[in-house]
């Protein structure tokens, strides 16, 4: 099918989703005055922003923003949170301080947020436990996430019990951060708590045991599809020099 043919399709269809969403004007006009280019401009401006509204799609465009401009975010949510002082606002900041590893500012925020009866949320003590582990305070994290558990029994997050395990390991309690990795592996969304978990064995002097979850883990991911080992390479690299011994 020749090119200006798919073209004018994809216009056609545009235009029917423009007016279909109560978008036509004025992106009716642009997609049907500048073919090809219009539909492109649309899809950039409009359709992209809602495919990324996803958790993952948001966190993927916020990777990309900080790339290109690192402060930039970070000042407008300054400056959103300076004109309306409310826990989201606050809460949309302490995220983006903890991305961009300004630890001491994110858990400034997050005490003065979970200091709020609306405050009391268990993601803002999830946060406010990374913020510390950001600050080196492995066992303020630790107790945070303790907290969290106490108050919300029912509360599950892969990273959160993640971060748990590795606040436990970072402040010498070694058998029960063991223990969590294993938990945690068995149910996180990738390779990492299995890898720290043959790590820890290695430095415990358990090496036998730490090759074998290497190896298990290089062999699960090589009969994993090749996007998975891409963004598993990380671990899997870590993975595969455990295994070697």
């Amino acid at each position: 099918m020749p090119i200006a043919t798919l073209i004018f399709i994809l216009d056609i269809a545009l235009v029917v989703h423009a007016a279909k969403t109560g978008r036509f004007s004025p992106w009716g006009y642009i997609i049907l005055f500048l073919p090809g280019i219009g539909a492109a401009i649309y899809i950039v401006v409009e359709l992209a922003p809602e495919w990324l509204g996803s958790y993952k799609g948001q966190i993927a465009r916020q990777s990309v923003a900080r790339a290109v401009s690192p402060g930039r975010r970070y000042r407008e949510l300054t400056d959103e949170l300076a004109l309306v002082d409310t826990i989201a606002n606050r809460a949309a900041l302490a995220e983006e301080c903890v991305a961009l590893g300004k630890f001491e500012e994110a858990l400034f925020h997050y005490d003065a947020i979970v200091a709020q009866p609306l405050g009391e949320e268990p993601q803002f003590f999830l946060g406010k436990a990374r913020a510390q582990f950001g600050l080196g305070q492995s066992e303020a994290s630790v107790a945070t996430l303790d907290e969290l558990k106490r108050r919300w029994p029912d509360f599950r997050s892969p990273d959160g019990h993640l971060l748990y395990a590795i606040a436990l390991e970072a402040s010498g309690r070694d058998d029960e951060a063991l223990a969590n990795f294993v938990n945690v592996g068995q149910y996180f969304p990738g390779v990492e708590p299995r890898v720290r978990q043959a790590q820890l064995l290695q430095k415990l002097g358990r090496e036998a045991e730490a090759k074998a979850v290497a190896q298990d883990v290089v062999r699960g991911l090589g009969r994993a599809p090749a996007h998975v080992r891409k963004n598993q390479r990380q671990w899997l690299a870590s993975a595969q020099r455990l295994a070697r011994g």
